[in-house]
Formats: C-alpha cells, structure tokens, sequence
C-alpha cells in the first residue's frame, strides 16, 4: 500500500464517541445529547465524526424536537453561533425555523 494512504504519523488522536461523550443509545436522554454532538461537530468541522458517534445524520428528522429545545435555549442565551447552526439543521430536516421565537 502507497504511504499516502497510510498514516503512520497519527498522534493518537482519539475517535468520535470519545470526542462526543453520549449516554446509552437506550437512555431516554439520548435524542438530546446527539442532538448537541451533531452541533457541535458541525461547529468544529467534524459533522463526519459527530454522525459516526450517534448514528444520526446532521438533519435526522427524529432528532427535531431536542433541536427546537437546543434551539430555544441558544436563543434565550443569546448564542448566535449555536442559532444558526440549530436552524440550519432543522431547514435540512425539513422541519423549517420559526424566525419570530
């Protein structure tokens, strides 16, 4: 195999569910905790390894309404930053944004 396929330099960098600690795929509190670990992956580039870890895709439907609460709180904190990814999720999944919350 060609060394550019090999990384044999890596510094142990850790893998997704270590970067996106979850609770048990049965917890109730789960929905919510991946719902928050694809915003965040998706506010540090790494959408790719925040859906690994959870299982979801960034827009999963099922994951909406733990959005909208993300969403509410974001803004009720004045966080412009986890609005707007919150909001891109929801247009993704089709739920569309209440631009007057």
């Amino acid at each position: 195999m060609s060394r550019a396929f090999t990384n044999e330099d890596a510094s142990g960098e850790a893998l997704p569910e270590h970067r996106y600690p979850l609770p048990g795929r049965d917890d109730p509190a789960y929905p919510l905790a991946a719902a928050r670990a694809l915003l965040a992956g998706a506010n540090i580039g790494d959408s790719a390894g925040a859906e690994d870890a959870t299982g979801f895709v960034f827009g999963a439907p099922e994951l909406v309404p733990a959005v909208r609460l993300i969403l509410e709180d974001a803004r009720s904190r004045g966080d412009d930053r986890l609005e707007q990814l919150a909001e891109r999720f929801l247009r993704r999944a089709g739920a569309g944004v209440d631009e007057d919350a």
